[in-house]
C-alpha cells in the first residue's frame, strides 16, 4: 500500500514547535512498518481520503469487507459505500463537513458492497492534517457489525415478543416493581384482577393491594425484606381489588439485581386462585361431613356390637340368680350352671376384646402404639393361631389349610403379630364361611410374608382401597357384625414393624390379605418396647373383622 503522501508531507517529516522526529532512515523504516501492518489488518478496512472524498489508499481488510480489489477502488469517492438514500440525501458530504470541522466521527449504519449487499458498519473518520493545520486528508475505519447487529436486533424483537406476551396475559398479574416497592409496569392481567388502570395505578405504592389489617401489620415491606434478602417471597393469602373486594392469590415476588449486585427492583406475578381456595373449603367442609357420618355410623354400630354381648349375659346372670333363689336349701344343677357360666364368661370376653380394640385406635391415634419385641417364629405362630380357632372354623364349615414347612423367624412383638394373625384368619372365617382358607408362611426378597386367602363372598372393587381406614368394615351389612376397626389395627401394627399389609379380591371368588415384614427391626422413632402386652384373643368369641 502506497501512501498518497509523499514523505516529505507526512507528519512524521514535518518540522517545528517543540515536536521531536526520528532520524529520516529510521522514519522511514517506521513508516514501511506501519504501512505492511495496515496493509496486513483483516478485521478492520482502513483506507486514506484526499480532501475531496477519494480513496487514496486500500487494505487487505477494505477488500474483505467492502468487496473491490484495490485496482478497482483507487480513486473512486467514498460515497460509494453509502446506499442511494443516503447519497441522494448528500450525507457522504455532509460527513465530511462534520470532520473537517470537528476533526472526527463515529457512527453506526448501513454501508454497501460491491456485490451490492448490506452490512452494518461502525465507521471512524479522522480529519489528518499538516503540523500548519493544512488538511491532508482523512482516515477511514470501518469494522462490520453486522453479526452484532442481528444479534442485537433478535435480542430487541425477542424482548418486544417477550413484552407483548406479558402485556396481554389474561390469566397471570405481571408487573414490575421499583426497589422501593411502587408499581412501574402494568399488564392486562393485572388489569383484569386488580381492575386498576395502568394511568392509575403507576407509581402507587404495591401496598393498596393488601388488606388493611396487613398493611397495618407491615406485611407488604416484609414481602420485599424476604425477597431482597432470600431472592423471592412467595405466599397464598387474600389480596383486595380497586373495588375493596377480595380474591385468594397466589403471588411470587422475585427481586432483581443487575450485574453490580445493585438491586434495581421487583418482578410480581399474581394469580387468582379465588375458585381454588373455595373447591377446596368445599372439599374439606365434605371431608368433614363424611368424617361426622362415619362417627354417627361408627356409635350407631359401636352400640349395637357392645350391646349384643351384654343380652345374654344379663339372660344368663339372671337365670342363675333366679335358680339360686328359687333353689335356697336344694341342690343346685351345675352343669347347667357351668354352661351358662361359660356363656357369661365368652360374653364377658366379647367385651373385653371390643374395648381392646378400641383402645388400640385411641393409642394408634396419640402415637402410642409400642411393640415388645423379640425373636419369634412365623411358622410356628399361624399354626398356632389356626388351631386356636378350629372349633371355630369347623362351626362354619370351613376348611382351614397351613402351608408353612420351615420356620421363618424374626424380631418382632408375638403378641401383636398374633393379633394380626387372628384378624386375618378370623375375617376369612366370616366373610368365607363354608369354603376352605389357605394360610401360607414364606421368606420372599428378604421379607417374612405371610397370606390368607379366602374363597369367600369377596371384597366390592370400590371398597377395597378404604378397607384398611378406620371405621370401615370390608363388607357393610349388619349382619356381618364388626366395629370395622380390626384391619385398620392390623395396618397399623404391620407398618409399626416396617412391613406392609395388602388386599386383593375379586367380588364372589374371595379375598387375599398379605403381610410382608422385614425380619429386623428398622428405625422408627414412635416405636419402643411395652412391658405390657395384650392378652391372647378368646377362641370362642365371635371373629371380628
Amino acid at each position: 500500500m502506497r501512501s498518497p503522501l509523499d514523505d516529505s508531507q507526512h507528519p512524521a517529516s514535518a518540522s517545528g514547535g517543540d515536536i521531536a522526529y526520528a532520524a529520516p532512515h529510521v522514519a522511514r523504516d517506521t513508516s514501511a512498518q506501519l504501512r505492511l501492518f495496515i496493509d496486513s489488518v483483516r478485521d478492520y478496512a482502513i483506507l486514506t481520503l484526499d480532501p475531496a472524498g477519494h480513496i487514496m489508499s486500500w487494505n487487505a481488510g477494505a477488500e474483505r469487507i467492502n468487496g473491490y480489489r484495490s485496482e478497482e477502488i483507487l480513486g473512486q469517492h467514498f460515497s460509494l459505500f453509502y446506499p442511494p438514500e443516503d447519497i441522494a440525501g448528500g450525507k457522504p458530504e455532509q460527513d465530511l463537513e462534520i470532520v473537517t470541522r470537528e476533526g472526527r466521527l463515529e457512527e453506526e449504519g448501513w454501508r454497501v458492497r460491491k456485490d451490492r449487499s448490506l452490512f452494518w458498519a461502525n465507521v471512524v473518520i479522522t480529519a489528518m492534517r499538516d503540523p500548519e493545520g493544512q488538511l491532508l486528508g482523512y482516515g477511514h475505519v470501518t469494522r462490520d457489525f453486522t453479526e452484532r447487529k442481528l444479534a442485537q436486533e433478535r435480542l430487541r424483537e425477542s424482548e418486544e415478543r417477550f413484552r407483548l406476551l406479558v402485556a396481554h396475559i389474561q390469566d397471570y398479574a405481571i408487573y414490575m416493581l421499583d426497589a422501593d416497592g411502587r408499581v412501574s409496569t402494568w399488564n392486562a392481567g393485572a388489569e383484569r384482577f386488580k381492575q386498576y388502570k395502568a394511568e392509575e395505578i403507576i407509581g402507587q405504592h404495591f401496598s393498596r393491594f393488601f388488606p388493611p389489617e396487613d398493611v397495618a401489620r407491615g406485611k407488604p415491606w416484609h414481602a420485599l425484606q424476604v425477597a431482597a434478602r432470600e431472592g423471592h417471597f412467595e405466599e397464598e393469602a387474600w389480596r383486595i381489588r380497586k373495588d375493596g373486594s377480595l380474591f385468594w392469590a397466589s403471588v411470587v415476588l422475585t427481586a432483581l439485581y443487575d450485574t453490580k449486585g445493585q438491586l434495581r427492583g421487583f418482578a410480581k406475578v399474581t394469580r387468582d386462585i379465588t375458585e381454588r381456595k373455595q373447591n377446596q373449603e368445599r372439599r374439606e367442609l365434605e371431608m368433614l361431613r363424611d368424617a361426622v357420618r362415619a362417627r354417627d355410623e361408627f356409635l350407631s354400630v359401636a352400640s349395637h356390637e357392645l350391646k349384643t354381648p351384654l343380652t345374654p349375659l344379663q339372660l344368663k346372670l339372671t337365670a342363675l340368680l333366679r335358680t339360686v333363689e328359687n333353689n335356697p336349701s336344694a341342690t343346685l344343677p351345675v352343669e347347667r350352671i357351668a354352661r351358662d357360666l361359660e356363656v357369661a364368661r365368652r360374653q364377658v370376653r366379647k367385651l373385653s376384646d371390643l374395648i381392646e380394640d378400641l383402645l388400640d385406635v385411641s393409642r394408634i391415634s396419640m402415637g402410642q402404639l409400642r411393640l415388645n419385641r423379640a425373636t419369634m417364629d412365623l411358622a410356628s405362630l399361624a399354626r398356632e393361631v389356626v388351631a386356636r380357632y378350629a372349633p371355630q372354623s369347623t362351626q362354619v364349615g370351613c376348611t382351614v389349610t397351613v402351608d408353612a414347612p420351615a420356620p421363618i423367624e424374626g424380631i418382632w412383638d408375638r403378641a401383636r403379630v398374633d393379633q394380626v394373625i387372628t384378624n386375618l384368619l378370623t375375617n376369612a372365617i366370616k366373610y368365607g364361611a363354608g369354603k376352605p382358607i389357605h394360610v401360607r408362611v414364606r421368606m420372599e426378597s428378604g421379607l417374612a410374608v405371610l397370606s390368607v386367602r379366602d374363597e369367600g363372598i369377596g371384597i366390592p372393587h370400590e371398597d377395597q382401597p378404604r378397607v384398611f381406614e378406620r371405621f370401615v368394615r370390608a363388607v357393610s351389612e349388619r349382619n356381618y357384625g364388626g366395629l370395622g376397626l380390626g384391619l385398620f389395627i392390623t395396618q397399623q401394627i404391620v407398618e409399626a414393624h416396617g412391613g406392609v399389609v395388602q388386599v386383593r379380591s375379586v367380588p364372589g371368588e374371595g379375598a387375599t390379605f398379605t403381610m410382608m415384614l422385614p425380619p429386623g427391626p428398622v428405625t422408627e422413632p414412635d416405636v419402643t418396647p411395652e412391658p405390657e402386652t395384650p392378652s391372647d384373643p378368646d377362641p370362642g368369641a365371635p371373629p371380628e373383622p
